[in-house]
C-alpha cells in the first residue's frame, strides 16, 4: 500500500509492530536515512541493537545469498521485543529475495525495513511493497520540514517554550538548511538553553544556527527594494559565484515585488496584503517587507513587475547577450526607481 506523506510521519513517529514492513525511497539518502532512524528506534528501541533485534542486511549481501532476509525474518533472539530486519540501499536486484519474505512473513517475524534510491513506478520494489495488504511504500520527497515536524523535533530535544518570532526562524532554517543540519541546530538550541528555563529568542536561534559566509537571495532583494543600488553589483558577484543563475534572480525579484503589490494595494491596508501572500511571508522579514510595501506604492511597483516581466522575457528569448548583465541593468533601474 501507498503510504501518503501525511501518514508517513505519523507512521514513523509511531509505527504499527503488526505491520509486515515499509520500503522507504527517494532522491535524498540523508532524509531516508533519518527516516528509516526513526521508524528503527520506534519499533526496537535504544537497546535494540544491542540486544541483536536488529539485523542489518546490504542489499549486496542479499543479492549473493537471497536466504538471507528469510533467515533474519525468522530468527529468535535470546532478547524479548520486536525485532527488524533492514534492508539497505535496496534495487531491483534483489526484489525477489525481498518478494520471498513477504510471502513467507507472520505475525511474531521480524519488521522488513527496505531503503532504496529514486523509483520509477515501474520498479519491481514499489510494485511488491504497493501491491501487499499489509506492508507499505514510503517516498520521501525533498520538502523542507513542516511545522509539525519542527516542533516533533524541538520536543524530542526538550526545547518546549518557543514564541512565534522564534519559531518563525526556525521554520526559516528548516527552508535552507539540509535535514542533518538542521537536527544538530535543534540540539544545539537544547543544549544552549539547558537550565535555562526562559523562553527561545531569536538571538538564541542565531547564535545556534550554522554560520555561513554565502551571499543570500533575500538580501540581494533588500538591496534593490531599498534603493541600495551600489551594492547591487558586489552581492550579485557573489550570488553567481555560488551557482545563482540570472533566471532564478529574476524569478525572486518577480515574487519579491509581487508581495510588495500586495500588500500597497490591499483595501484593508498593507498588514492585511502581507498576510495573504503565498508562500507565507517568513515572521522576520515581515516588517521589513511592510517598510518596503509602504515606501514604493503600488503605482510604482506595477511598473517595476512590468519591468521585471520584460527582463524575464528577454532572459529566455534567443538574444546573445549576457544573461547576468542584463539582470544587473534591471535591478539596478528598480533601485533607482525608488529613489525617485
Amino acid at each position: 500500500m501507498k503510504l501518503a506523506p501525511k501518514d508517513a510521519r505519523a507512521f514513523f513517529a509511531k509505527p504499527d509492530p503488526t505491520r509486515t514492513g515499509v520500503l522507504i525511497y527517494g532522491p535524498d539518502a540523508m532524509r531516508i536515512a533519518m527516516r528509516r532512524q526513526e521508524i528503527i528506534a520506534a519499533l526496537v528501541g535504544p537497546q535494540g541493537e544491542e540486544e541483536m533485534r536488529l539485523t542489518r542486511i546490504p542489499a549486496s549481501e542479499l543479492r549473493k545469498d537471497p536466504a538471507m532476509l528469510m533467515d533474519a525474518i525468522k530468527a529468535q533472539g535470546f532478547f524479548p521485543g520486536q525485532r527488524v530486519a533492514f534492508v539497505e540501499d535496496a534495487t531491483d536486484t534483489v526484489a525477489k529475495a525481498i518478494e520471498a519474505a513477504l510471502k513467507d512473513w507472520q505475525q511474531g517475524d521480524a519488521t522488513i525495513i527496505v531503503t532504496s534510491g529514486q523509483l520509477t513506478p515501474r520498479a519491481a520494489l514499489r510494485k511488491l511493497f504497493e501491491g501487499h495488504n499489509n506492508a507499505y511504500a514510503a517516498a520521501i520527497y525533498a520538502d523542507p520540514p513542516g511545522r509539525d515536524e519542527i516542533e516533533a523535533e524541538l520536543r524530542k530535544a526538550g526545547v518546549t517554550d518557543i514564541p512565534p518570532d522564534a519559531m518563525g526562524d526556525l521554520v526559516d532554517l528548516g527552508r535552507v538548511l539540509e535535514p542533518g543540519d538542521f537536527r544538530q541546530t535543534v540540539e544545539k538550541l537544547a543544549l544552549y538553553k539547558h537550565g535555562d528555563t526562559t523562553p527561545v529568542t531569536p538571538d538564541d536561534i542565531a547564535n545556534c544556527a550554522p554560520a555561513t559566509s554565502e551571499a543570500s537571495l533575500d538580501d540581494a532583494l533588500d538591496i534593490v527594494a531599498e534603493g541600495r543600488f551600489q551594492e547591487i553589483g558586489p552581492i550579485l558577484a557573489k550570488l553567481e559565484a555560488q551557482g545563482v543563475a540570472a533566471v532564478r534572480l529574476c524569478i525572486g525579484a518577480t515574487q519579491h515585488f509581487r508581495k510588495l503589490h500586495l500588500a500597497a494595494s490591499d483595501p484593508k491596508g498593507p498588514d492585511a496584503g502581507i498576510a495573504r501572500a503565498r508562500p507565507p511571508v517568513p515572521f522576520k522579514r515581515k516588517d521589513r517587507m511592510l517598510r518596503q510595501a509602504r515606501a514604493w506604492g503600488t503605482y510604482k511597483l506595477e511598473t517595476a513587475l512590468r519591468l521585471l516581466t520584460d527582463t524575464d522575457l528577454q532572459l529566455r528569448s534567443a538574444s546573445t547577450a549576457p544573461q547576468m548583465a542584463l539582470m544587473e541593468r534591471a535591478l539596478i533601474r528598480l533601485a533607482m526607481m525608488n529613489r525617485r
